[in-house]
């Protein structure tokens, strides 16, 4: 599908735009509520998540507790191709100085997304009834080291925009004459704002403080390359109701391969965060 900028260009980028829609791909804006009155089933930054009874409780390789860090229930989410249309997707991390990161795993081509402090898991159908689930967290320990302080809900709103500057791919799909181009820093601003890469969104492109992990895999062998942005949680300072500080003022992104993503399989998604 061919999408379009809605908004005019300056005489430097215009000459590019064909070039630049071509990138264009829709999101999901997320945007986080005033609201710490959240039920087991609805999305949510933080909090307590939605498990059956009987399910195991995330942990680490070595025993110790996972904390839900998002839950998103796309039954309430604007429909977004490729992405679940239903069901409940949770993703936890530790507890500790990195936030449930290994930095070393990125040098590790054959499987970049182990999960040893962190988990994705995913509920393609729902029990709605309170007493099939399981709602007693006494056994989780008081929060340390967590990016996310306290509980909100969630708002949605399908979005459209081009790719990232922070993106691995910028050169190689829209030229190194464009890149030129951000030695002029109001061109790279006036860009920046277009593309649209900060914030909480499912889908479309990242926004990186620093690197973009991709790129140490990107030229490998494997079969399965994490592509796409599975999920991008931001800090946020600003809502009364939750506070979000990845480090000094970062980002946390997760990936996943296009054809894992089509299976729903969420087994070897890529999780990274990094700060200024």
């Amino acid at each position: 599908m061919n999408y379009k900028l809605q908004s005019p260009l300056s005489p430097e980028l215009e000459k590019y735009r064909d070039r630049i829609e071509a990138t264009i791909k829709p999101y999901i804006e997320i945007q986080t509520q005033n609201n710490d009155d959240v039920n087991w089933w609805q999305s949510k930054f933080g909090g307590l998540p939605y498990l059956p009874k009987g399910f195991e409780y995330p942990k680490t390789c070595d025993g110790k507790y996972l904390f839900l860090l998002a839950q998103l229930n796309f039954d309430e989410i604007p429909p977004l191709e490729g992405f679940p249309d239903r069901g409940i997707l949770q993703f936890y991390i530790a507890d500790d100085d990195l936030y449930g990161l290994d930095f070393g795993n990125y040098a590790n081509v054959d499987n970049p997304a182990i999960e040893q402090k962190f988990k994705i898991i995913y509920f393609p159908q729902r029990d709605f009834q309170v007493e099939n689930i399981i709602t007693n967290y006494d056994f989780l320990p008081e929060l340390e080291n967590f990016p996310v302080h306290g509980c909100c809900s969630l708002q949605f709103t399908k979005k459209y925009a081009p790719l990232s500057t922070d993106d691995y791919q910028f050169i190689e799909l829209l030229g190194e004459e464009i890149n030129e181009l951000f030695m002029n820093p109001e061109i790279e601003d006036e860009y920046r704002e277009i593309s649209n890469s900060f914030g909480h969104k499912i889908g479309g492109y990242p926004y990186f403080t620093q690197d973009d992990v991709r790129k140490y895999n990107s030229n490998s062998d494997q079969k399965q390359k994490p592509d796409i942005l599975l999920f991008q949680m931001d800090t946020d300072c600003c809502n009364e109701t939750v506070e979000i500080m990845w480090g000094d003022s970062g980002v946390g992104n997760f990936f996943i391969d296009e054809s894992a993503l089509r299976e729903l399989d969420f087994s070897k998604v890529l999780y990274n965060w990094d700060c200024a």
